[in-house]
């Protein structure tokens, strides 16, 4: 079920009208709201509510262990088993495909049979997102961080259907308390939630559909048929893309949670003016690389160590990082990229703490100069992020210093979309803000006309139906 269809407004209206109604009454909301969740995510294939409710099973059962248990080396363990446990789940319908194949071809390449059968094994939708949060909950409660929540709020944390199907990465500390307590329904900022609602819309169904359907995809399905510039804008149009995909995702999931008066943590921050790697992932689904962060880089022993250790703790994170995205070796070597980079940045500064130099001061040229590269090294990324193939990565880089000629899809409006959006991201944060608050402020009567003027024009500058969003694969 897609955000941007009649039947999810059908859905939601039921779930907003329950979610209010059953409000007073802590037991029948929560198995409301899990039986709705399931409904969503069943909408795709029913079958996978059993994975969901596996994965949530198992949290539980694991977390409780863990909790329960005094010995550390027996809570350890328990944790342990659990973790393999979710990751195995995970890793059969992940990447069952993709170690197969590999494995085969390695065997075949020595003249040996088979080893593994290869077998079709259907992606469910969003089971990273909820796998990742279930695996932050067990590991919280084994750091003594969280307590474990009864079953039926663990089921609403991990099936809550605004994050279900592509995040944000919610975590237990962040979620369970707002599930454990009635909302308030006078304190919910009903104007922001429909801003959000409004501009998550906009971005995914006329900004990220125009220019995948307008250069992105020509480019990337035949880029042997394409000229260097509209390569070119065919990369820039898909960071775009990507950003408006899944940032007008985010916004229409935490609209629709502070619809239903929860709050969840923000997942984008500008990510095309970072002025380094690191600071990319400061702003890029924020929610994800504070995951990596606490849960795999800090692990493996983060910023401690000789700088040859803490490079290796971040080629790992990033790489695994790009695994996450998906079964395929492009996606390994775009988090390899930004791996590179990021280890290139972090021997600079410590080399040049090291020596006792003085951080260079910031400048006007500097810092644009920062962000103009930096913007570069993320569209290296996304070629391989968007590529089918390595040979299509490959020849859309070649093509980009050779394909000289005509640039019949690079038009006037391209160009427009593209140049506009990338610029929206530099304008002051305080000016959306001001913006938002404004509409807010309006009576409900006005709020209602320039929302249905909106969605006027979403609906004419859309195309008929509308693509899943990009997150939903991962």
């Amino acid at each position: 079920m897609l955000f941007p269809t009649i039947d999810f407004a059908i859905f939601f209206a039921v779930a907003f009208t329950a979610n209010w109604l059953l409000n007073p009454y802590p037991r029948p909301w929560k198995l409301a709201m899990v039986a709705l969740s399931y409904v969503f995510y069943s909408w795709w294939d029913w079958r996978f509510v059993f994975l969901l409710a596996a994965v949530t099973v198992t949290a539980q059962v694991g977390a409780t262990a863990v909790h329960r248990l005094e010995d550390e080396r027996h809570r350890r363990l328990a944790m342990v088993s659990t973790v393999a446990a979710l990751l195995g789940i995970l890793g059969w319908f992940k990447y069952y495909g993709f170690v197969a194949v590999n494995v085969d071809n390695f065997f075949h390449s020595l003249s040996s049979g088979r080893l593994l059968p290869l077998l079709e094994v259907t992606l469910p939708v969003g089971i990273s997102f909820f796998t990742f949060m279930a695996l932050s909950y067990v590991i919280d409660i084994y750091r003594g961080h969280l307590q474990p929540a009864h079953f039926l709020d663990v089921a609403v944390y991990l099936s809550f259907f605004p994050h279900l199907i592509a995040g944000p990465i919610v975590r237990g500390e962040e979620l369970l308390p707002q599930i454990r307590r009635k909302r308030d329904p006078a304190a919910i900022d009903f104007g922001r939630a429909a801003w959000l609602v409004a501009g998550g819309l906009f971005k995914k169904v006329v900004i990220s559909s125009y220019v995948d359907s307008a250069i992105v995809t020509p480019v990337f399905s035949a880029p042997h048929q394409h000229s260097a510039l509209e390569i070119l804008f065919g990369i820039y149009g898909f960071a775009v893309q990507i950003y408006a995909d899944f940032s007008g995702y985010t916004d229409i999931a935490i609209g629709l949670a502070m619809f239903l008066g929860f709050r969840f943590p923000d997942n984008f921050d500008a990510p095309y003016t970072a002025r380094n790697l690191q600071d990319f992932w400061r702003r890029w689904h924020m929610t994800l690389s504070r995951w990596l962060r606490d849960y795999l880089y800090i692990p493996l022993g983060g910023g401690r160590g000789s700088r040859l250790a803490v490079a290796r703790n971040i080629m790992i994170t990033m790489v695994l990082g790009g695994l996450w995205h998906g079964a395929a070796w492009t996606f390994v070597a775009w988090g390899a990229i930004h791996g590179s980079g990021q280890v290139v940045g972090h021997l600079r500064r410590s080399t040049r703490a090291a020596a006792g130099v003085d951080p260079v001061p910031d400048g006007t040229v500097r810092v644009w100069v920062q962000r103009i590269v930096t913007f570069h090294i993320v569209c290296l990324g996304w070629i391989f992020f968007r590529a089918d193939s390595f040979s299509t990565a490959t020849t859309l880089i070649g093509r980009l210093f050779s394909a000289w000629g005509r640039a019949p899809l690079v038009t006037p409006l391209v160009v427009i979309t593209v140049v506009g959006a990338l610029a929206l991201q530099y304008l002051p944060r305080s000016l959306g803000g001001r913006a938002q608050r404004q509409f807010a402020g309006q009576p409900w009567v006005v709020q209602g006309a320039i929302l249905g003027v909106v969605l006027l024009v979403i609906t004419t500058l859309g195309p008929q139906g509308v693509a899943p969003f990009i997150y939903y694969k991962f």
